[in-house]
């Protein structure tokens, strides 16, 4: 059964959904009205994120802030240190920032199409469409990489990716259905999640097998294809662990823009291409002190590169003046410090004593 009859494979899908899609906890059973709020903060949690990761994150910030109107009255602090640990931090601060728009936008009512909802802070093309679709019934071509996996094997696509994304979405559209887009949108999502998973695909299982070309053609489990990835720079930077006498230790917020803005760190160097020398340092570092080199480095890799950080500890009296926070240890936990911070303090921890 080619995909001759686009209009053939929704319904099949759909009847499969209503059987084994997943039981998430933003997620309404069919004829149930889905929250706007809970889709939309879904959908942003999950932008680079897994499923696993993000339930108990949603979980937490719908305990803590019911509404899209809580959300928007909590400080950015409180938002950034809920959001610690879920990872591209940007999406915490938009999150923050299309609460407050939406919170004095016809009295917390989110918009009900893609055009409007672009037009929130960190909704992009993905996000609207799963917010129209999902939350408002609006038919929408929802693409994820689940969806574009299930189109490029379904329809036996072999030109790779990035490139081939606007065929994919033009694949997708034609099969997308006027009736219960939302569900299909979270049918197809599912399908990639579950069955048209990237490795090993349980095609046997899928509602779509008799019509799927790449499986058909023997080649589902090598689409799409990709481009072979650049491979990760590394970049070095120094990490301050400076303690007082009381046991204090010294954070700083970053910088609002860039890579973790607006979180709290151990204070450090710019991250660059080039190690730092010990000349160096001076100019970097947060306060006088007699700063000496722990052993061993702190590793973390980010989307786009490695990082390695060193670090100098420091002890220092109580009247010295710092730009930034003195924390006592077992208080770090309420400032919203990204898990990089995390290793730092722990190596800090195990190696400054």
């Amino acid at each position: 059964m080619p995909v001759s009859d686009p209009s053939a494979l929704p319904p099949l899908l759909l009847a499969w959904y209503d059987r084994a899609g997943r039981d998430l906890p933003w997620r309404k059973k069919h004829g149930e009205v889905a929250d706007p709020y809970h889709v939309w903060l879904s959908e942003v949690m999950l932008q680079q994120t897994t499923v696993v990761a993000v339930a108990p994150y949603f979980r937490k910030f719908v305990e803590r802030w019911p509404t899209v109107g809580a959300l928007a009255a909590a400080s950015e602090d409180e938002v950034m240190h809920a959001w610690a640990g879920l990872g591209y931090y940007a999406r915490a601060r938009n999150l923050h920032a299309c609460a407050k728009v939406v919170a004095s936008w016809r009295d917390g009512r989110f918009p009900d199409d893609e055009d409007s909802l672009r037009k929130l802070p960190g909704v992009g093309d993905y996000t609207a469409a799963a917010i129209a679709a999902i939350a408002f019934g609006r038919r929408a071509v929802v693409m994820d990489g689940n969806v574009e996996r299930v189109m490029a094997r379904l329809f036996a696509v072999t030109d790779p990716l990035p490139g081939v994304k606007p065929r994919l979405k033009a694949l997708a559209a034609q099969l997308t259905p006027d009736f219960r887009p939302g569900d299909y949108a979270q049918a197809v999502m599912d399908l990639g999640a579950t069955i048209c998973t990237p490795r090993n695909p349980a095609c046997v299982l899928c509602p779509w097998m008799a019509a799927c070309a790449g499986s058909r053609q023997g080649i589902a489990a090598s689409l799409p294809a990709k481009l072979a990835k650049p491979e990760r720079p590394t970049r070095h930077g120094t990490a301050f662990w400076a303690i007082r006498k009381d046991g204090a230790v010294l954070i700083r917020r970053r910088p609002p823009q860039g890579l973790l803005g607006g979180m709290m760190e151990i204070p450090s160097t710019p991250w660059r291409e080039t190690p730092w020398n010990p000349d160096e340092l001076a100019a970097e570092q947060p306060l006088p002190g007699q700063w000496r080199a722990l052993p061993g480095l702190v590793r973390h890799t980010f989307t786009h590169f490695h990082l390695e950080l060193k670090l100098v500890a420091a002890k220092t009296a109580g009247s010295a003046i710092a730009h930034g926070l003195w924390v006592p240890l077992d208080k770090l936990g309420d400032h919203a410090l990204p898990s990089v911070m995390g290793k730092v303090i722990r190596h800090a921890l195990a190696k400054a004593y």
